[in-house]
Parts: structure tokens; sequence; C-alpha cells
């Protein structure tokens, strides 16, 4: 019989919002256990753009996607918080006592009082480029994602896209590969102004070249990619050599086993009150980008404070006869003590 892992506090995603919640908690005595998708903790930010810099953390005048992510597991080590990476929760169950039944596709379950849905906007898959040999290059010449951008040193990279990631890499590499092409249907893009002047820029000084039209092949024996067949806006076809492809197409979110757990949902998005970020279930609470309200703003900042308002509420939910009394880590010596450095 699978062991039953009884808990106060299951927080589903392990990002940047996710690891806060685990903080909050941890100052009101509360342990979680955090379960997430991917195989690694930091979502988006150390699965998209780990070395990608983020400008807009307060107290942080710029830290990477991988910078963050190792920080707050840092911040978050005397909570001892338990985590289930690669696990999906599939089900959730509300028992006669109000506490939630959680159980993963490893057959992990979970008995809890509270669930916390931290899971940006669900599961992410990057959108393929309708290409029919595209698979064969996956992973070898194709990438959908940059992890180390270092990987791309001295190579010819295509970039094919047309929005905010395709212009930040492309000014992030530019330095690094010994040539960058950029592709878009059309000469109008979606990303920054600023990114798309500073690309302009690139393009006029002969240091990146920009080409309008559509991948049709890609070409080179045993997924390493030589060159890519390109349909111009004027419908003749030419080669671009190159020996990788960074399409950026966007991605399809998916909320996954949660869309079917009686919770209500506006346009893939759980709406939550701005007092406690609970959802329309007492006891499951929603943080990030993936819940919704008036005035909302996607940023990460914004989820911190959103998981310490959730975290207040979460205690007493848990705890309904506790006091809780509002305590600053600058001057409590109990919390201070919590932290390790009383």
């Amino acid at each position: 019989m699978t062991e039953i892992i009884k808990t106060d506090a299951v927080i589903i995603g392990a990002g940047p919002c996710g690891l806060f919640a685990v903080f909050e908690l941890g100052l009101l005595d509360i342990k979680a256990h955090v379960i997430d998708i991917l195989d690694k903790v930091g979502g988006q930010c150390a699965e998209l753009y780990p070395e990608k810099p983020i400008y807009d953390i307060p107290g942080l005048p710029v830290v990477t996607g991988q910078g963050l992510t190792e920080n707050l597991m840092e911040q978050i080590k005397p909570f001892g918080a338990e985590f289930h990476l690669s696990e999906m929760v599939e089900a959730c169950e509300k028992l006669s006592d109000g506490s939630f039944k959680l159980t993963t596709n490893h057959g992990t379950v979970f008995e809890t009082k509270v669930v916390i849905i931290a899971a940006g906007g669900g599961s992410f898959q990057p959108k393929k480029p309708p290409i029919s040999n595209v698979d064969q290059y996956e992973g070898q010449s194709v990438f959908y994602s940059v992890r180390k951008m270092d990987a791309f040193k001295g190579r010819d990279v295509l970039i094919a896209g047309g929005g905010d990631s395709a212009l930040d890499w492309l000014l992030n590499l530019q330095p690094l590969a010994n040539k960058i092409t950029l592709l878009h249907r059309r000469d109008d893009f979606r990303a920054a102004p600023d990114s798309v002047n500073k690309m302009r820029e690139l393009v006029a000084e002969g240091k990146v070249d920009l080409v309008i039209g559509q991948v049709t092949e890609l070409k080179g024996p045993d997924g390493k990619l030589a060159a890519a067949a390109v349909k111009l806006a004027d419908g003749t076809v030419t080669e671009i050599t190159c020996d990788a492809l960074l399409p950026f197409f966007g991605l399809t979110m998916k909320l996954g086993p949660l869309a079917e757990w009686g919770i209500h949902l506006n346009e893939n998005l759980i709406p939550v009150d701005t007092e406690k970020f609970e959802t329309s279930v007492p006891g499951i609470y929603a943080i990030g980008d993936i819940n919704t309200y008036p005035g909302k703003l996607k940023l990460i900042l914004s989820g911190f404070h959103e998981a310490a308002l959730m975290s207040q509420a979460a205690a007493r939910t848990i705890n309904p006869d506790r006091r809780i009394v509002f305590q600053y880590t600058t001057s409590s010596t109990n919390l201070q003590k919590k932290l390790g450095v009383a």
C-alpha cells in the first residue's frame, strides 16, 4: 500500500512564487511539500531562460533566472521543504474534514490542510515550427530554449520569431556566436521597442542578418544542421547556412488535470480574491501567473506579494484557533531564530 504523506501545506509549482511561498509559510511554522512536473526547481526561470538577465526584482539590479532560483533555495533552507520533482498532481479530492487528498502520476499520495497552486501558466510546451523534418534535429541542432549561452559560442545561429524571446536571445547571443541570422515572416516585430531598435542597429552595422521569410526545410545529415531552406516574401526559396536553429513561436500552456478539480476558471486562469488569494474552493489558493484578479500584473514581484498574503490566510485555515501575531524579520528574535541568524 502507498504510504500517505500527511502535511499542512502542498505547493504545486517550484518556480519563484512557489519557492517564496515556502519562505512565507515557514515564518509561520508551516512546513510545505513542493511538487513540480519539471525535473528541477525554478519553473520557467530555470527551464526557459536560466542565463537571461531579469531587471525588475527589488533590491537586485540584475539577476539571471538561475541566479534567482539559487538565491531563493538558499533563503528557504531553514524551513526544510521537501521536493517531489518530475511529478504531476493528477487528482485532488476534498475530504470530509475539509482537508485534501492529492495523488500524483507516480502514485504519491498527500493529505494536506491547504493546497497552493503556483504553477505559472500550467504545464508549458514550445510551439514547434511547421517543418516536416524538425523532429530529427531537436536537441542536437534545434533548441526551444537556451540553457547555456556558451553552447552557441562560435556557431552560426538562425533565430526564427518576432517576439521578445527571439529579440532578447539575439541580443544576448550576438557577442558569442560566429554569425546570427534573424528570420521573421514580416518586417514587423512584437518585441519591446528598445530591443527592436538595438536589433536594427546591429543589422545596419552588418553584425546581424535580417531575413523576411519562413523556414520550409532543414538540411544536414544525422541531426546535424547545415542549412535551412527559406521561402522569402516574394515566393523565391533560398538557403541560410546555419548549425543551430532557435525557433521562438511562443508556448502552448495547458492547465492539465487541475482543470477538472472543480475550481472556477476564467480563460484558463484561476480567479482569486486579493485578500487571501483563495480560489472558489476554500482551502485552495493560487498565486503567480496562474491566477487572475482586477489589476493583475504578471510579474515575479507581484507573485511574491501574493505569497505573503496567501500565507497569512493559509495559516488561519491550518490553525484556526491559533492567534497569529505579525512580526518583522528585522526585529523579531523569534523569526531570526527560525532563520538561523539570531
